[in-house]
């Protein structure tokens, strides 16, 4: 089974718990908190989930808060990771095929956004495409990171 690890903050928390709900008979979910919708700082979980993932090259992550930005932000802080924020459900599909994403965030509180279980479902179950074009530029994004 597919270990996805998973982290919010009190404004996604309801969302991660529906997420492990809906999708927990196909993946193995590895949840760092928090435990409660009682008030945290997301950076904290956006460095939780990233470590994880970067340690585990198989994995991959689910980040929520309240809109998907702030914690997104935070993951992509984690070397190697490269976090999306999906809003659509084509959104997912395309990160993960041009530019092989392997973490996800979603908001928690986005009305504007497709079904976030869907979001991450289609996220989970794509794969990068490989394409050259796709793979020069997934080293150049990676490279960035190794010259800052």
């Amino acid at each position: 089974m597919k270990k996805v690890v998973i982290g919010s903050d009190h404004a996604g928390y309801q969302m991660k718990e529906q997420i492990k709900k809906e999708l927990g008979d196909q993946y193995e979910f590895v949840d760092v908190g928090p435990d409660s919708d009682n008030d945290v700082d997301y950076p904290i979980y956006a460095e939780k989930v990233g470590q994880q993932v970067a340690l585990s090259p198989d994995s991959q992550g689910v980040v929520i808060c309240g809109n998907g930005v702030g914690i997104s932000i935070a993951a992509n802080k984690v070397n190697g990771i490269r976090c999306g924020l999906a809003y659509s459900i084509d959104a997912a599909r395309c990160a993960r095929q041009h530019n092989d994403v392997n973490v996800v965030s979603v908001g928690g509180r986005s009305p504007m956004m497709d079904d976030p279980v869907e979001i991450v479902k289609t996220f989970l179950t794509t794969d990068f495409s490989g394409e050259e074009r796709h793979t020069r530029r997934v080293k150049q994004i990676m490279d960035i990171e190794k010259h800052n």
